[in-house]
């Protein structure tokens, strides 16, 4: 059986311009990317040069990323109110942006963005969660009018939480039947760690029909309830790599394996010793 696709976030490699993402993502033994959109939209980075680039180099865009204005990852509390389609007054910028960002995706031939939902409450009651539903519906069919799915990104949220959220948001709305634009699950095992949210292994299981695309990121719990834990290179952290794989292939999945490194100042040779390192378990 052919391994499944093994890229790496662009943000991870901290690139200055797409030539000098093409030449990192060389340098870590890869020929795939989940490329940041935004700096495209922004116009940090040419579109058409961004495409040509990765091209002419042999690299695939397999998806896209957005981020959502005004997130402070500070600490939790501060993303708790901060992140995601959570906030108010951020929501009409994120949606231009989600705008934005599609018609890029479609131009680019990207069919998968992902980002964080922001805090998703547990409790149905809550109107603070059908108010966020609603966004992402309306984001979902931003995207999805374009030819491009959507995939939230795990850790803000217990498993069985974002399980109904699921739900919620792929049940057919208004007595019509019609299926919505379907929402998947871009599973980041280092997060579920890293915001304290349970075992990733165990929420990989029950999430893995909605996986669209995995983070293969590491991490180490925190010793002090309330505050962040501590991301790793791949296999220094507590995410049990071999189970974790054995779920991805027991689950029959096919989507796309994306290294993410946030932090450290060796981000291509920590990547490329992440690549190294998870290449033999996947054969």
């Amino acid at each position: 059986m052919t391994p499944p696709p093994l890229g790496v976030c662009s943000w991870s490699l901290r690139p200055a311009d797409p030539a000098d993402l093409a030449a990192k993502v060389r340098a870590c033994g890869l020929d795939a990317v989940q490329l940041a959109l935004d700096p495209i939209r922004r116009g940090e980075w040419d579109e058409a040069e961004t495409g040509r680039t990765l091209r002419d180099a042999g690299i695939a865009v397999v998806s896209g990323m957005m981020g959502m204005k005004g997130e402070d990852y500070s600490t939790l509390d501060t993303i708790r109110s901060t992140g995601g389609v959570r906030p108010d007054e951020t929501w009409p910028d994120n949606l231009a942006a989600a705008r934005a960002n599609a018609a890029i995706a479609r131009r680019l031939g990207i069919d998968l963005v992902t980002f964080h939902a922001g805090f998703l409450p547990h409790d149905p009651a809550d109107p603070e969660r059908e108010r966020m539903l609603d966004r992402l519906r309306t984001l979902a069919n931003v995207f999805g009018s374009t030819g491009v799915r959507i995939a939230l990104e795990t850790g803000q949220e217990t498993a069985d939480t974002l399980l109904s959220v699921l739900e919620d948001l792929n049940a057919p709305t208004g007595g019509t039947g019609v299926p919505p634009v379907p929402v998947g699950v871009n599973f980041d095992p280092a997060n579920m760690i890293l915001y304290g949210m349970g075992d990733p292994i165990a929420a990989f299981t029950r999430l893995s029909p909605h996986v669209a695309q995995v983070h293969l990121k590491d991490a180490r719990p925190t010793e002090t309830p309330g505050t962040w834990g501590t991301e790793t290179p791949l296999g220094d952290g507590a995410v049990r790599w071999p189970d974790f794989l054995y779920v991805y292939r027991d689950a029959g999945l096919r989507c796309n394996l994306v290294i993410e490194r946030e932090s450290g100042d060796r981000r291509v040779e920590d990547v490329r010793s992440a690549t190294e390192y998870v290449r033999p378990m996947l054969q």
